[in-house]
């Protein structure tokens, strides 16, 4: 079942993929073996620029940014943010998607994150939403 709005074409997505050039990406992650660091490490390496966002690594840089330690200090315009955060944790977060300025193109739930509630709120905004789907996944099907 998909919120009414919601991204949920193959070719949206892939639209969106290509127009996209800066990810921040939320729950970023230091660890190789995690799905927060190797999705934005191949997106890196494809030619994307990764903003990471992660208070716990503030002070530490990866893919050619410092990490930030939340979304709402971002000063530049972002195309995507990819989120890697468990689905209870996506509430605490709407206040800084929404404060973002300018306010992200897209807000995109990492495979297996799931939050109509969280989503319909980013729609009513005119934030595009993509919900349960692999950044990395779908980019190497395009």
């Amino acid at each position: 079942m998909s919120v009414v709005g919601e991204v949920d074409s193959v070719a949206r997505v892939r639209e969106i993929l290509t127009q996209a050039r800066t990810i921040a990406v939320l729950g970023a992650s230091l660890k190789p073996e995690r799905p927060a660091f190797y999705v934005p490490d191949y997106l890196h390496a494809v030619g994307y620029q990764i903003i990471p966002v992660n208070p716990l690594h503030v002070g530490e840089s990866r893919w050619g940014a410092p990490f930030e330690p939340n979304l709402a200090g971002l000063q530049r315009p972002i195309d995507i943010v990819d989120v890697f955060r468990h689905p209870r944790a996506l509430p605490q977060h709407l206040a800084d998607l929404l404060g973002m300025q300018p306010r992200p193109r897209v807000v995109w739930f990492q495979l297996g994150i799931r939050n109509d509630e969280v989503a319909a709120q980013l729609i009513a905004a005119g934030i595009e939403v993509v919900q349960d789907r692999c950044t990395l996944a779908e980019h190497r099907q395009m």
